[in-house]
C-alpha cells in the first residue's frame, strides 16, 4: 500500500502543472487589466506601465509562467496584487474557514443522504420511498443561489433564528452548511438507494434470511456493508463538488472562504490570489480522491494495493 500511495502522490505532480498552465493563460486572456482595475478611473499610463513592470506583467507569458513555477518549487505562491500579502497567509484563513464548511455540508450529507437512502431501498415503492426520491429530485433541482436565499429569507430575516452573512459562531455554518449539501445529500441518498436494492437481490442475502438471521442483521452486517463501495465513490466526488459548490454559497452567504477569495479575486483581476486558489483546489481534490480509493478497503478486504 506505502507503493501505491507513493504513485499516486507522484501523479498530483503532472496534474497540478497542467493546472497550473491552464489557469495560467486562461486569467490571462480575461478582459482587464489588473493595473487599470487597481488604479481606478483616473489613471495615467505612466503609472499602469509602473504597476505592471513591478508585478511583471510586462514580461512575456511564458516568461511569467516560468517565474511562476520557480516560485511555486520554492513553496511561494506570490503577492497578492490588491493586498500586497503573501498568496500563502490569506489562503490559510480562508482555506480553514472553506474546510469548515465543507465538513459540516460532508456530514449532513453523509448522515441524512445514506440513511434516507437505506430507508427508501429497504422499502421500495412505499411511501416512504416515494417522499425520499421526491426530495431528492428537489434537492438536485433547486438552484444553490435560489435556495441559500429562501432559508436566509426564512431563518434570519423573517425568524431571526440564525445570522445571515459572516464568520465565527457554529450558527453562521448552519444556513450555508445545508445550502451547500443539498445536492450532494440527495445524490447519495439515490444512489444507496440504488445499491441496497441491488444488494438486498443477492443470493447471500437469501441465504442469510434463510439461516434465520434477523432483518437488522441482515441489513447492518451484510447489505449495507456490500452497498458502500459505489456510495463512497459518490461522495468522493460529491466532496469535489462541494469544494466548487462552495464558490456559489460563500457569495450569497459572503462568507469569507476560497469560494469568496477566488471570485473576488477573478473580479479583481487577481491573478496570484486565482491561481493559488485553484491550485489548492486541485491538490485537496486530488488528496481527497486517494483517501477514497483506500477506503475502499475497510469495506472489501478483497480488495489490495500492488
Amino acid at each position: 500500500m506505502t507503493a501505491y500511495i507513493i504513485r499516486r502522490l507522484l501523479l498530483v505532480i503532472p496534474v497540478l502543472l497542467g493546472v497550473s498552465f491552464i489557469v495560467f493563460l486562461t486569467i490571462r486572456f480575461i478582459p482587464g487589466d489588473p493595473a487599470e482595475i487597481l488604479l481606478g478611473e483616473d489613471y495615467t499610463q505612466e503609472a499602469v506601465e509602473a504597476l505592471r513592470a513591478e508585478w511583471g506583467l510586462d514580461k512575456p507569458l511564458l516568461i511569467q509562467y516560468g517565474l511562476f513555477l520557480g516560485q511555486l518549487l520554492r513553496g511561494n505562491l506570490g503577492i497578492s496584487i490588491r493586498s500586497g500579502q503573501p498568496i500563502t497567509r490569506e489562503l490559510a484563513v480562508r482555506f480553514k474557514n472553506t474546510l469548515q464548511l465543507a465538513l459540516v455540508a460532508a456530514a449532513l450529507a453523509s448522515v441524512i443522504g445514506i440513511a434516507a437512502g437505506v430507508i427508501a431501498g429497504t422499502r421500495p415503492f412505499s411511501l416512504m420511498d416515494m417522499l425520499t426520491m421526491a426530495g431528492a429530485v428537489a434537492g438536485v433541482s433547486i438552484p444553490v443561489f435560489w435556495l441559500g436565499l429562501m432559508l436566509m429569507y426564512a431563518f434570519a430575516v423573517k425568524l431571526h433564528w440564525l445570522p445571515a452573512v459572516g464568520v465565527g459562531t457554529v450558527k453562521h455554518l448552519v444556513l450555508p452548511g445545508i445550502t451547500l449539501s443539498a445536492f450532494t445529500m440527495a445524490t447519495i441518498a439515490r444512489q444507496t438507494r440504488s445499491s441496497v436494492l441491488e444488494v438486498m437481490e443477492q443470493d447471500y442475502i437469501t441465504t442469510a434470511r434463510s439461516k434465520g438471521v434477523t432483518e437488522k442483521n441482515v441489513l447492518l452486517r451484510h447489505a449495507i456493508k456490500n452497498a458502500m463501495i459505489p456510495i463512497i465513490t459518490v461522495q468522493g466526488v460529491m466532496i469535489g463538488r462541494l469544494l466548487g459548490g462552495s464558490i456559489i454559497t460563500e457569495t450569497v452567504f459572503a462568507y469569507p472562504g476560497m469560494g469568496k477569495l477566488l471570485i473576488d479575486g477573478l473580479m479583481g483581476r487577481n491573478y496570484p490570489v486565482v491561481q493559488g486558489v485553484i491550485l489548492l483546489y486541485a491538490v485537496t481534490f486530488s488528496l481527497v480522491n486517494l483517501v477514497v480509493d483506500l477506503s475502499y478497503a475497510l469495506f472489501d478486504p478483497r480488495i489490495a494495493y500492488d
